[in-house]
């Protein structure tokens, strides 16, 4: 899939993105979560590095089910591999890539190493042609 130079994630992304950090509860994870009526929030490290991110679903299938407390269990607890990001300077084309490759509906943004915003489907849907937003949903959905 190509797309024209001009169209930049960072003017496609949902801005503000904030972060749960890794030593927060999950029970701090989800009370942000239900109060900025998101379901998902990118984890980051004491150091402000991207270690991950958090869904409301891994916070129920992953710990709740399991009998792990929200309050005790730390966000980081749930990371898991190497976060997905995009940078604010790179074309569409490369969220959609990585979005479509590893079957994610939300990826974070990075300018200069700091988190500054998301992409997610919906956000393709409002800025890209039909033919684009239906490619990248039927992949991330196979």
């Amino acid at each position: 899939m190509t797309l024209t130079t001009e169209v930049l994630v960072k003017d496609i992304m949902t801005p503000g993105a904030r972060c749960i950090g890794e030593n927060d509860s999950l029970e701090t994870a989800a009370r942000l979560m239900a109060d900025l009526d998101i379901g998902s929030l990118p984890i980051c490290g004491e150091n402000g590095k991207l270690k991950g991110m958090l869904t409301d679903r891994d916070i129920v299938v992953k710990a709740i089910a399991h009998g792990r407390s929200a309050a005790d269990t730390r966000a980081g607890a749930l990371a898991e591999g190497t976060p997905l990001l995009v940078d604010a300077e790179d074309g569409v084309s490369a969220v959609l890539e990585l979005m479509q490759k590893h079957q994610v509906r939300r990826i974070p943004v990075l300018d200069d190493h700091v988190l500054v915003g998301m992409v997610a489907e919906a956000d393709i849907a409002r800025s890209l042609a039909p033919q684009h937003t239906g490619e990248t949903v039927e992949q991330i959905t196979r």
